[in-house]
């Protein structure tokens, strides 16, 4: 099923997420700058609306550590591209999240990230963590 003509079929949709991800593993900000809109807006569970300057003074530098981006699904919707990963730090260490990629004219306009948990699981298997 093809999107509206602003964002793109849903291949280039998700090929436009992958690549967004590959910038990060290539540490090429050229390239992240070319996928974002003037008017992007980052969240996630610590960060609200950063607006693009932002979003490359507080999450940019995150790339230094970003060895791979193991694709889970990676989903277009309309005007919108689910995407869950499992990452890979330099140092081995993996962690899982979902983002949420809104497109608009070809470029990310927002992207929403919910952050998952570590990779091994920190509780037992049928069991759970403590609040403390």
């Amino acid at each position: 099923m093809s999107v509206s003509n602003l964002s793109g079929t849903d291949a280039e949709l998700a090929e436009l997420a992958r690549r967004s991800y590959l910038a990060y593993v290539d540490k090429d900000r050229a390239a992240m700058e070319q996928l974002i809109a003037e008017d992007f807006h980052f969240t996630s569970p610590l960060d609200n609306r950063l607006d693009r300057k932002t979003y490359f003074e507080r999450c940019w530098p995150n790339c230094r550590w970003i060895a791979e981006f193991e694709f889970i699904a990676v989903v277009p919707d309309n005007d919108r591209v689910y995407v869950t990963y499992i990452g890979r730090s330099d140092v081995g260490r993996r962690f899982q999240n979902t983002e949420v990629l809104t497109v608009r004219g070809a470029k990310i306009v927002e992207a929403e990230v919910y952050f998952g948990w570590s990779l091994p699981h920190p509780a037992p298997p049928g069991g759970f963590l403590h609040n403390t």
